[in-house]
């Protein structure tokens, strides 16, 4: 199922950022100032040359730079990406909230994951190598698969309640009956691990990254950081874990066959095959964030051609089944729809069913909420260009003392500072928050290279990067400003983590 979430509200006083323009600053704003420009009120890097006139179209770097004071960037709350999972519930379990203004999905080996570390000042979240969520268990495929604490909550919980099942069924066990039960609950969550494993299976072979896998209160989650490109393999990936899970059901009748109903294989026979029936059952129900919702949702986006109108329907319809479920099941247990004796019932019994129902209803309807979320996410992701939100940039070389390069950045209209050698070649940047720690006095006396940061590959950002292939580059290398560059490998500006963070929260603050 596809889950999302989270939300970012920093502080944002500049307009949506919009094709940088060529144009000088003014010239009595104070460099160093935090308010004097704005992300988006700069203009293009403009190369100087003498008698060179600016060129709006493409800014090229230009003579050496003074830039303003950059102002702190605002924290932006934590929030966590969730990737696209596939839950199954029986096993239905409460989706993780996505990643949105940081600029990750996690991924294994990145760094915290949906849940994750906030927005530090204007660089990307980073996140652990590994995503973390319990105890690692193995690594089938290459993907981790963890169980998560609350795990041992519900284990202890099935051991319990099948336990009682036993003793009337097979009281001559006597307290050899919880050793069966707990049995039971690995080899029960043992079936949800493979519903898992086939989602997993599936995302592998489009080529769909697949971050985690976890065992928790209400099942399973494969953590599937992409969305399929197409609705055929969308309505596929859902598909395979209910399927999976009828398949093992039919394995388990196919097994109870030569077994003595009254002995205990067959009684465990038995209730694995009823359990992995209701588990394929209830994926199947046609609301996110359960498999059948991703079918409707895929139905849909085929019909309509756009993803967003599938994942509106079905994540309606997902509420619509939150609330059957929180009215429905308690009436359904009481009237003995599940082989119940409603004589026999108590009003504990009628609580616990209340309970049962009101957790699941609360998981279907926050995950419906999450899926829209992340659908919102991904239709606004595009907006994030590099070559909009890019600053203008002067070159200076090594030994420039920085009150000089500030003047010149100012001159310039620019807002960043690249340090270069004698050919022209950039070699570093100079970071914003250094400049803010230099007082004004001693700025004659600081030459630029010792506040810089040596440029590496991945900062190295091309300029018609956009959505998510963009925020993939930032993740891969945390910083605070990246060297934006031409494909002929000119300098086209820099861009700034913090100016990337506040279109990202403009962005998914617009109506879809």
């Amino acid at each position: 199922m596809d889950v999302s979430g989270g939300s970012g509200q920093p502080r944002s006083d500049s307009p949506d950022p919009t094709e940088h323009r060529p144009g000088p600053t003014d010239a009595g704003r104070d460099p160093a100032d935090p308010g004097a420009t704005t992300p988006t009120d700069q203009a293009e890097p403009t190369t100087e040359k003498p008698e060179a006139t600016e060129k709006p179209e493409r800014p090229e770097a230009t003579e050496k730079p003074e830039t303003t004071k950059p102002r702190e960037t605002p924290k932006t709350p934590n929030s966590e990406e969730t990737p696209q999972t596939a839950v199954t519930p029986g096993t239905a379990q409460a989706p993780e909230p996505v990643p949105v203004p940081r600029l990750d999905a996690p991924r294994e080996g990145d760094r915290p994951g949906p849940a994750q570390s906030g927005m530090a000042k204007g660089q990307p979240p980073q996140r652990p190598k590994e995503p973390g969520g319990g105890l690692l268990m193995g690594r089938p495929f290459g993907v981790p698969v963890y169980v998560a604490p609350s795990w041992f909550l519900v284990a202890a919980l099935i051991t319990w309640v099948f336990g009682g099942q036993l003793d009337r069924v097979l009281p001559e066990l006597g307290a050899a009956r919880y050793l069966v039960s707990l049995f039971f609950a690995i080899a029960f969550y043992a079936s949800v691990l493979v519903h898992e494993l086939a989602h997993t299976v599936a995302a592998i072979r489009f080529k769909l990254p697949v971050r985690r896998i976890q065992l928790q209160f209400f099942g399973g989650v494969s953590e599937i950081e992409k969305e399929a490109e197409t609705p055929g393999r969308e309505f596929v990936l859902a598909f395979v874990g209910p399927l999976l899970s009828l398949v093992l059901s039919g394995l388990f009748y196919l097994a109870m066959q030569p077994v003595e109903p009254g002995t205990v294989p067959g009684v465990l026979l038995a209730g694995l095959m009823v359990s992995n029936l209701i588990v394929a059952a209830f994926n199947l129900l046609p609301g996110l964030p359960l498999d059948g919702g991703r079918m409707l949702r895929a139905v849909v986006w085929k019909i309509t051609g756009r993803p967003m109108s599938g994942t509106i329907a079905a994540a309606w319809v997902g509420r619509a089944l939150a609330v059957s479920v929180l009215i429905g099941l308690p009436l359904l247990n009481h009237w003995g729809a599940f082989g119940g004796n409603t004589a026999d019932s108590s009003g504990m019994d009628a609580v616990t069913d209340a309970l049962l129902a009101a957790i699941l209803a609360a998981i279907i309807w926050t995950g419906a909420g999450n899926s829209l979320r992340m659908a919102r996410l991904r239709e606004h992701l595009p907006e994030l260009r590099a070559r909009t939100l890019t600053r203008r940039a002067v070159p200076v070389e090594t030994d420039t003392p920085l009150s000089e390069a500030l003047r010149r950045a100012n001159a310039a209209g620019a807002r960043a500072l690249v340090v270069v050698d004698a050919d022209g070649t950039p070699l570093s940047l100079v970071r914003e928050a250094a400049i803010v720690g230099v007082p004004e006095h001693r700025r004659p006396w600081v030459a630029v290279s010792g506040l810089a940061q040596d440029l590496t590959d991945g900062m190295r950002v091309s300029a018609e990067l956009a959505g998510e292939d963009l925020l993939d580059v930032l993740r891969a290398t945390p910083a605070t400003e990246y060297l934006v560059v031409e494909e002929t490998g000119e300098i086209y500006g820099v861009l700034s983590a913090a100016d990337v963070e506040r279109a990202f929260v403009r962005a998914m603050a617009r109506p879809s």
